[in-house]
Parts: structure tokens; sequence; C-alpha cells
């Protein structure tokens, strides 16, 4: 699946994924230094490292979640349902953060154990990051000040998008992605899986991945796509676009107001579930407690029912 974006709508995107990046820093800037973590199951994807990136992988926890961050070397961690339980569809899941850091629990590890416990194979994707200061000081700082210089100064924030960004590289991110792609396509059998189910969701920046791959890739051919809580400017549709689920609230900074992502797959005819939830701000995983977004997964989970991407087809 591959199409051109136009340069407003790819601005605009990477203009999203920035604030996403730097507004989660500015509502809690505490953050602790945290050992890697053990990942006895990921599988290296062997695409190579990050040009010019000073330090090594680091972790560090905010809001009690792990995440990472100047990660160098991808990985897909396979979820698998309990035997006798598959049901043959297959999900990529792509946690979000900036592209500069990756909410690995909140928005991977947690999804994909869900999507497992329902009978859905899922892979969550450690992609490739921007490098960031080694120090979490630096960090912290770089991110504030270009939260500062991208958040819009007048009081009327809901006509105006973001501040432009410099235009952001997602090569690596998406040769990660067609590798995992892959892998998972070639592993099919092994894995239980039926590759006229493979689909992909992303939170955030993740979200931004899954809509670039559906744009961009010239070798994925996903069967369904979940954008979570990402940038909703308007988009040039394949004509083969895969249906969409897309969530977002309207208290997420990225909401502004606007539906174009949802109204382009609209009016190109390709089969599209939008859910806007009265609360839930940005970076809910899968969800929280007395925010109405809070059910959302439920809903994914029927909307992939409904559209029989749960269900065998025939000659599988």
């Amino acid at each position: 699946m591959f199409s051109t974006i136009t340069k407003l709508t790819k601005v605009a995107i990477q203009a999203s994924l920035l604030v996403v990046t730097v507004s989660a820093l500015a509502q809690d800037g505490t953050i602790y230094p945290l050992k890697a973590p053990a990942e006895p199951n990921a599988i290296l994807l062997g695409t190579g490292g990050v040009e010019g990136q000073p330090t090594s992988e680091t972790w560090f926890r905010q809001w009690g979640d792990p995440m990472a961050r100047n990660i160098t070397t991808a990985t897909l961690t396979p979820f698998l349902p309990k035997p006798g339980k598959a049901n043959g569809a297959a999900i990529i899941v792509a946690p979000g953060g900036g592209f500069r850091w990756l909410s690995l629990s909140n928005e991977g590890w947690e999804v994909a154990q869900a999507l497992a416990d329902r009978g859905i194979a899922a892979f969550v994707l450690k992609y490739r990051l921007h490098p960031t200061p080694e120090s979490l000081d630096a960090f912290k700082e770089s991110m504030n000040r270009t939260f500062a210089a991208a958040t819009p100064s007048s009081e009327s924030t809901k006509d105006k998008a973001p501040a432009s960004p410099p235009r952001m590289d997602l090569s690596n991110q998406l040769k990660d992605a067609e590798t995992a792609y892959a892998m998972i396509v070639r592993r099919a059998t092994e894995w239980g899986i039926d590759t006229s189910r493979l689909g992909m969701i992303g939170f955030s920046a993740g979200a931004g991945l899954t809509m670039h791959c559906t744009l961009h890739s010239k070798s994925m051919q996903l069967d369904f796509i979940g954008p979570i809580y990402g940038g909703m400017g308007p988009v040039e549709v394949p004509k083969n676009a895969p249906p969409m689920f897309n969530v977002i609230a309207t208290d997420d900074f990225l909401f502004r107001g606007q539906f174009g992502v949802v109204d382009s797959w609209f009016k190109a005819g390709r089969p599209v579930e939008f859910h806007l939830y009265q609360n839930g701000g940005h970076g809910f995983g899968l969800g929280n407690p007395g925010r109405t977004s809070n059910r959302w997964f439920d809903a994914f989970l029927h909307w992939l029912d409904v559209n029989s991407f749960l269900t065998t087809k025939p000659g599988k």
C-alpha cells in the first residue's frame, strides 16, 4: 500500500508527534532512572542502528510506567494466546513517545497481553528512536524547551495547529515495522496466524507510525489499522486502504476539534469507525477508570468481531 501524502499533511502529522513528546513531560516532570528490565522473548529484527546516536539505550519510570529511550536496536516481542484459545488474528502493537522514547508497558506489553488473553496474537514493536541527551535532567530540559517553542501562545489554541518542528525522518521506523511484518508473515504457521487478518494498532506517535506505514509502505498489506489518540489531520488515502478504527478524547490536546483523517477515510469510501470520547486526556493506554474512554478496548474488540477479523476465513 503506497500513496504520497501532501506536504501540508506531513508537516501537521510531524508537528502533532512532536507535541506528544514534549507535552507528556510537561504534565509531570518527575522521572526516575530504571534498570533495564529483562525482555526474554524479544526477537532481534536486525535492521541496523541509529546514525549519530551518542549514547546507549536507557530506561526510566514515569507515572509508574517503565519507558525506554535512545533505542538503537529494534525488536519484536510476541504475546501469543494460550493453546486452544487462538482465533488466528494478529496485531502489531506500536507504543508511543514522540519517537524519542517508548511507553512500552502502558502502550505495549499491557495492550499485547490483553489481546492475547482474547485469542489474538500480538507483537510489540520496539522500534528505533531519535537520539536524546544522555542524562535524565538534560533529556527533561530539552523536551521542555521544545514544548515551550511548540505550544501556541494565543488563547484560541483550538483553531491553531502546533508550530511546525523540523521534518522528522521516519525511515528507520518504517523499516523496523516492515521487517516485523515480514517476520510475522514468514512465521505465520509457527505462530498460528491467518495472514489475511493481520493488522496494526499504535498509540500517539505509534498511531503516527501506523498511519505512516499505511500511507507509505510498499511491502505491508495491513488488513486493518487502529490509530489510538494520534494526529487527526487529513491525509491522501490509498485506494486499497484498510478499515480503520480511530479513537481520541475531546480533552486530548491533539484533537483540537479536527476530524481530518476520519473525513479522509470516509470520503475515500473506505470503512472507518470513529470514537470521540468526552474525556480521557492523552496517553490513557487501555483506559483510565472514571473516564468515558475507559471502554475503548471493548469497542475495538467488538469492531474486530463484527468485521470478521476474529473469525477463521474459508481455506484457513
